[in-house]
């Protein structure tokens, strides 16, 4: 493929980046419009319901009008009736020359079927393009169109050494400003959030989101609770803007919750492995676990988290007693440690923000 198709569809990939946390359960996607090397027209999916990006695309086109041009998409043009009408039919009708797509659709629903409905049109056909920052873009929806569960993202603040809070339990704040900032935009991308309990009660958090620059998308709040700990004068029960839910196995009434989810115990507590389940079946695609070390360690010894996002700051608090990150009785040895793929690691304001997933990036890039 020559070079402006790479620069074009790395134009889609952008635009696709636009409907973050707008877009669930469906993938973010854009698209790019081109004739004779000149740029007809740009659209992304902005909104779940709302048109796909393909139609945006073709509406910001002079009349509509794309014969003979190329259409850049992230992803494989959909085949099937949903909320809004197929995308594959639409651009066939409108007869474009080429259609370049970053990445075939694993989503059974089309699962090649919108290239091949392409190709039968008469329509050049392309796919691969750029893929491995495609699959990287929608890693949340690919997961859960793949394994039925959401994609869990297990986020912390710590000091050098390793600490959420001090001995006395004080955590305001571990991360500066700009920390704090990069967490409300992970909130704002995520269906939902989850904590322990005893979070809940020693930081009353209210679990919304906050950015400065525009509305935030308030994710579900999901508290685990052993039927001990809370109570209905927390922040999370006062303050509106999203639903929130408990996760418990106990018989223990909460009146002041939307919804109690009771499961079976598992290792300490809630079986988070059936957690998953019981989220995906009420729509929920991804989820950011933000503790506390409890909680965290529930989550690593059940192998729910694909993905990592720790803060460190440039603090030590120390102490024996100190709260670690990731609680639970740990490895034995260093072999039994979880060993993390593709880290990355960023300056966020006077803090590092470390990156890092539970698999092999091949797993993503190639396929979930």
């Amino acid at each position: 493929m020559a070079r402006d198709d790479e620069k074009h569809m790395a134009r889609a990939l952008e635009l696709a980046a636009r409907g973050r946390g707008r877009t669930s359960p469906n993938p973010m996607v854009g698209c790019v419009i081109v004739r004779d090397g000149v740029v007809l027209g740009e659209g992304w999916h902005e909104r779940a319901g709302e048109p796909h990006a393909e139609v945006n695309a073709v509406r910001a086109c002079p009349g509509g009008d794309i014969a003979g041009a190329t259409v850049y998409v992230t992803l494989e043009p959909c085949a099937h009736e949903g909320k809004t009408p197929p995308c594959a039919p639409f651009l066939a009708a409108l007869r474009p020359a080429r259609v370049v797509a970053a990445m075939r659709d694993p989503n059974p629903l089309v699962a090649g079927r919108g290239l091949a409905l392409l190709r039968e049109a008469g329509i050049a056909v392309e796919a691969g393009l750029l893929e491995a920052e495609a699959r990287r873009l929608n890693e949340m929806f690919l997961t859960f169109i793949t394994t039925g569960l959401p994609f869990v993202v297990a986020k912390c603040a710590m000091t050098l050494d390793g600490k959420i809070a001090t001995r006395t339990g004080h955590s305001r704040w571990v991360s500066g400003e700009a920390a704090r900032r990069r967490t409300h935009e992970l909130r704002d991308s995520l269906d939902a959030i989850l904590v322990g309990s005893r979070t809940v009660m020693l930081d009353d958090p209210s679990l919304t989101t906050r950015l400065d620059d525009r509305p935030g998308r308030n994710p579900i709040r999901i508290i685990l609770d052993a039927g001990e700990y809370l109570d209905g004068n927390r922040e999370v029960f006062r303050k509106g803007g999203a639903p929130t839910w408990i996760a418990t196995t106990s018989t223990t009434p909460y009146p002041f919750a939307d919804a109690v989810l009771r499961m079976p115990g598992g290792p300490g507590g809630v079986d988070m492995r059936l957690l998953m389940r019981v989220l995906a079946e009420r729509g929920v695609t991804s989820l950011l676990i933000e503790g506390g070390g409890a909680t965290l360690a529930s989550a690593f010894e059940a192998g729910i988290v694909d993905k990592v996002c720790f803060f460190i700051a440039p603090k030590i608090a120390g102490g024996r007693d100190a709260v670690t990150a990731v609680e639970g009785l740990g490895a034995e040895t260093m072999d039994e440690a979880i060993p993390l793929y593709g880290m990355e690691v960023s300056r966020v304001g006077g803090d590092l923000m470390v990156e890092a997933y539970t698999r092999p990036l091949a797993a993503l890039e190639g396929g979930v």
